[in-house]
């Protein structure tokens, strides 16, 4: 039921994606994006499917230093069963296999259900800096 994500998953990704509260999305996570995500980063992301149905995803990928996961997302329905935490985990021995020793990701202040399942599959929130953002197009 796990399986590496192909770029001909994203409608039904971007569908769970646009489900999920707290899940923020932006331009960055068009097709074409996350298509290039995919190549440059392949066999990191993963995705969770039952039936033909997307029910769970694990965007991952690293810039030779570190790792980044991005837009972990179950289902409400299929939520309680360990499938996020099964897809991080495949996501994590694929960087470790990589060399890559530390892994991020970004959780906005008020998705509290983001943060409780951060730190309850033993993720540390970390503190004493802030993350800047700016469009390469202005």
């Amino acid at each position: 039921m796990i399986r590496e994500m192909i770029i001909e998953d994203y409608e039904g990704v971007f569908a769970l994606w646009n489900e999920i509260e707290g899940l923020v999305l932006s331009s960055a996570d068009s097709r074409a994006n996350i298509a290039m995500y995919l190549d440059r980063n392949k066999g990191m992301s993963y995705v969770y499917e039952v039936d033909g149905i997307i029910a769970g995803t694990c965007l991952c990928g690293h810039d030779g230093r570190r790792g980044f996961i991005h837009h972990v997302a179950v289902k409400p329905d299929f939520r309680g069963r360990s499938i996020g935490k099964r897809l991080v985990s495949t996501s994590l021995e694929r960087l470790r296999d990589a060399g890559i020793d530390k892994c991020h990701l970004f959780v906005l202040d008020d998705n509290i259900d983001g943060g409780k399942f951060w730190s309850g599959i033993g993720w540390e929130k970390r503190s004493g800096f802030a993350v800047y953002s700016r469009d390469t197009q202005q």
